[in-house]
C-alpha cells in the first residue's frame, strides 16, 4: 500500500472534532494549523508543551490531561497521533482504521492512514504539498510555490485582483527584503502604482508589463502643491475602475501625508486600504544594532519631524518638553536643522554629552552610521558629509549599542 501516491483532497474541518493524541512539539506545530481553519481541537495528553497550555487558557482548544482512552475517538472525524511512545500511536491508529477516521502518525508516516501536507496560503489559493516523507522538500516546494503567487511569477495577469480603489502601502525603510507580503501582493494586483523615491525602488522592475507607473518626483514641485496632484491622480484613477497602489517609503502614517490620502479617497467615494510598512524610526535604529528603549535605561521613545527648526513658527515640537525626558528622540527629516534641535534639547534640560547616532541611508548597501554627543552633532555631521535620509537617535541607548565609543561615566 505504501508503494501507491496519496491522493490529496481538502478536509473542511470547521466546527468538526479533531483529536490530537500527544502534547509535545510536533503537537505544538500542528494545533495552530487546525485552529486555523476553525477545527474543534481536543489534545488528550497527561503533559503538554507551555504553548499548546496558553492556547488551553484562551478558550482555543480543549485538553483532556491524561493518557488516551478508546472513547476518545468518539465523533472524531480525523486523529493525529503525535506521542513519543510508538505502542501508543500504534494503537491509536489500529483503532482509527477499525472506525474509519483518517489517521496521521508522527513516528512513521507509512503507517498512518493521511498525510500532513507543507501548507501555505495566498488570497483565496490554499497550497498544500504532498511528496516523500521528507518534510524539508515539500516545505521548500511549498514556500517557492506560495512566493511565486505572492511576487505575480506564477499567477496570469487576468488572475490579479482588479476591484477598484486605492491601497496605501507602506515600503518599510528602504531593503525590499523587509517589505511585507501583503505590500508585495498588492503591488502585483495593481494597475496603476503612485511611488516616491524613498520606496524600495527594486520592486518596481518586478511589476507587470501593463502596470501604470506614476513618479511622484515628476509631479507638480512644492509640498501642498505636489500632494494635492497625488490625491487629484490616486482619485482619478480609481475612478476610472482601476486599482490604484500608492507606494511610500517606511510607514504611511509616520511623517507620511498617508491620512491626507484617505481623506481625500473617502470625500471621493472611493474604497481605501491601509497596508503599514515596518516604521523607519524604530526600524533602521533596529537594523543599524540600536534599541530604542531598553530595560533600566530608556522605557519611553519620541518620534520627531525635524524639517522646521525649533521656534519655527509653524513646528508642533515641543523641545523643551523632549528635553526634559530621559528616553529616547528619535528624529526624523532632521539633518539640515540638527545643530539647532541639539541646542534646544540642551537648553530644555539635556546633557550636552548625550551620545547620539544618526544611521544614514538606513538598511540600504550604503548605510553607515556617525556618532557623536548634542554637543558635537553639528560637527561630526559636517566632517562626515552627511546628507538626507538619515535618522537621529539621540539617547543612553546608544552608549548601551556603542559602549567603546561612550564608556559609562565617561
Amino acid at each position: 500500500m505504501t508503494d501507491f501516491p496519496p491522493y490529496p483532497s481538502g478536509l473542511r474541518l470547521a466546527g468538526r472534532r479533531v483529536l490530537v493524541v500527544g502534547g509535545g512539539h510536533v503537537a505544538q506545530r500542528r494545533v495552530p494549523q487546525l485552529i486555523a481553519v476553525g477545527a474543534d481541537v481536543h489534545v488528550v495528553s497527561p503533559h503538554t508543551t507551555p504553548a499548546i497550555e496558553g492556547l488551553v487558557g484562551s478558550g482555543e482548544i480543549t485538553w483532556h490531561q491524561r493518557a488516551f482512552e478508546d472513547a476518545d475517538l468518539d465523533g472524531a472525524w480525523y486523529v493525529m497521533a503525535v506521542t513519543d511512545d510508538r505502542p501508543v500511536n500504534d494503537h491509536v491508529s489500529a483503532l482509527c482504521d477499525e472506525r474509519r477516521i483518517f489517521c496521521v502518525r508522527s513516528d512513521d508516516a507509512s503507517l498512518g492512514t493521511a498525510w500532513t501536507p507543507a501548507v501555505g496560503r495566498h488570497a483565496d489559493v490554499t497550497v498544500a504539498v504532498l511528496g516523500s516523507p521528507d518534510p524539508r522538500r515539500t516545505a521548500a516546494l511549498r514556500d517557492e510555490i506560495v512566493e511565486g503567487l505572492r511576487e505575480g511569477t506564477i499567477a496570469a495577469p487576468h488572475h490579479r485582483d482588479k476591484t477598484p480603489g486605492v491601497t496605501l502601502v507602506g515600503g518599510g525603510p528602504g531593503d525590499p527584503e523587509l517589505m511585507s507580503v501583503a505590500g508585495r501582493r498588492a503591488l502585483m494586483e495593481a494597475d496603476v502604482v503612485v511611488a516616491d523615491r524613498l520606496a524600495p525602488r527594486e520592486l518596481l522592475g518586478e511589476l507587470p508589463h501593463d502596470v501604470e507607473l506614476i513618479d511622484v518626483a515628476k509631479l507638480p514641485r512644492g509640498r501642498s502643491a505636489q500632494q494635492d496632484e497625488i490625491n487629484r491622480v490616486i482619485v482619478e484613477r480609481a475612478l476610472e475602475g482601476k486599482r490604484v497602489v500608492r507606494f511610500k517609503g517606511g510607514d504611511n502614517f509616520v511623517f507620511g501625508r498617508g491620512y491626507e490620502e484617505v481623506l481625500a479617497c473617502r470625500a471621493a467615494g472611493v474604497p481605501v486600504t491601509v497596508i503599514p510598512g515596518l516604521t523607519s524610526p524604530v526600524s533602521v535604529p533596529a537594523v543599524a544594532g540600536i534599541p530604542v528603549t531598553h530595560r533600566g535605561v530608556a522605557h519611553e521613545f519620541a518620534v520627531v519631524s525635524g524639517h522646521l527648526p525649533p521656534g519655527h513658527p509653524e513646528s508642533l515640537v515641543d523641545y523643551d518638553a523632549l528635553g526634559r525626558l530621559r528616553g529616547t528622540v528619535v528624529v526624523m527629516m532632521g539633518v539640515e536643522n540638527a545643530s539647532q534641535i541639539a541646542d534646544a534639547l540642551v537648553a530644555g534640560g539635556r546633557s550636552a554629552d548625550t551620545p547620539v547616532a544618526v544611521v544614514c541611508d538606513g538598511t540600504m548597501p550604503t548605510q553607515r552610521t556617525v556618532l557623536a554627543t548634542l554637543d558635537t552633532l553639528a560637527k561630526q555631521l559636517e566632517a562626515e558629509a552627511v546628507k538626507p535620509p538619515a535618522i537621529i537617535v539621540i539617547g543612553e541607548v546608544v552608549r548601551v549599542a556603542h559602549p567603546d565609543a561612550f564608556p559609562a561615566g565617561g
